[in-house]
């Protein structure tokens, strides 16, 4: 039996976000694997059609895949109808709405990395990120707008771009979520904050210390496990057993990180270890291999996953 937009929304609406960790483990299987559908294929039915061929029923959304901007950005809620209708049809969910806010420089603060840039180019970047900054909270009303209409209960924030001292920016980082947060928690809606390499949050360290700064159960944690790799961070067992574990709402698992390379993972134990901890969230592949052989390389990532979950 298929379950309506009407009623998953409302089982998503008194759903606590943070009830990802039970008493009872919940090995890990294929309902909880999802893949962001704009690294998967090229349409959106293509994205559908791969989840379909894997046996899976959740989606995580970023760009729209071939083209036409980020679901939090450029679609009008017409567009979101017409692709929540799309996957509902397909018996699909959106398990996650892959936001980009505060990607950009805090202003007023130097990122680790300086550019090579001409005078004319950095006051360019400058305004712009400037102008991102002022927009944060229309921009997160339109991240919060896209996720109630896809179906979506949580969404990404970053933690704006690198400066050499992370930390002791943390609490202004804090600051500036926090009236995102109580946005979200009017519509009963988490966001997840990623570590990524080239953010102030890059690894479980940060994240963690971040967290303790936030207490509110509608904010947690996207862990993307080889994002931290970039600072020299062992992602498992060392950065993981940094985490607060009841904080993690979701998990990213990147391409390189099931097949052979060196940023190869043991995905087994960390599956393993994740549910004795009681974490019943999911996990999406974000296949980040460019190129020709992206779509191959998702298909390759993904028979990988199964493979480890099934053998």
């Amino acid at each position: 039996m298929m379950v309506t937009m009407t009623t998953r929304r409302q089982f998503l609406a008194s759903s606590l976000p943070l009830a990802l960790y039970s008493q009872t483990p919940r090995r890990v299987d294929r309902s909880r694997i999802s893949a962001l559908t704009d690294e998967i294929a090229r349409t959106p039915q293509g994205a559908i059609e791969f989840l379909k061929q894997y046996g899976l029923h959740l989606a995580e959304l970023r760009e729209v895949p071939g083209g036409g901007g980020a679901y939090d950005e450029a679609l009008s809620d017409e567009q979101l109808r017409a692709a929540a209708r799309e996957l509902n049809d397909a018996g699909m969910r959106v398990s996650f709405l892959d936001a980009g806010s505060m990607k950009y420089m805090l202003p007023g603060t130097q990122p680790v990395r300086v550019r090579q840039e001409t005078d004319e180019a950095r006051a360019k970047r400058l305004a712009r990120d400037g102008q991102e900054y002022e927009r944060r909270m229309e921009h997160m009303r339109k991240a919060l707008n896209a996720a109630k209409i896809l179906g979506a209960d949580k969404v990404r924030v970053f933690a704006f771009g690198r400066v050499a001292e992370p930390l002791k920016l943390m609490p202004r980082i804090a600051e500036v979520l926090q009236p995102m947060v109580d946005l979200a928690a009017a519509q009963k809606i988490q966001l997840l904050v990623e570590n990524e390499g080239s953010c102030n949050v890059a690894t479980a360290a940060e994240l963690a210390a971040l967290m303790k700064l936030m207490p509110s159960k509608y904010i947690g944690v996207n862990w993307d496990i080889t994002n931290g790799m970039g600072q020299k961070e062992v992602p498992f067992p060392d950065g993981y057993n940094l985490l607060p574990k009841d904080r993690i709402g979701n998990v990213h698992i990147k391409g390189r990180s099931v097949l052979d390379y060196p940023e190869r993972q043991d995905w087994r134990a960390i599956f393993d270890t994740m549910t004795k901890d009681g974490y019943t969230g999911n996990f999406g592949l974000e296949t980040h291999i460019f190129g020709a052989g992206q779509i191959q390389a998702s298909h390759d990532s993904m028979k990988a996953i199964l493979r480890i979950l099934e053998g």
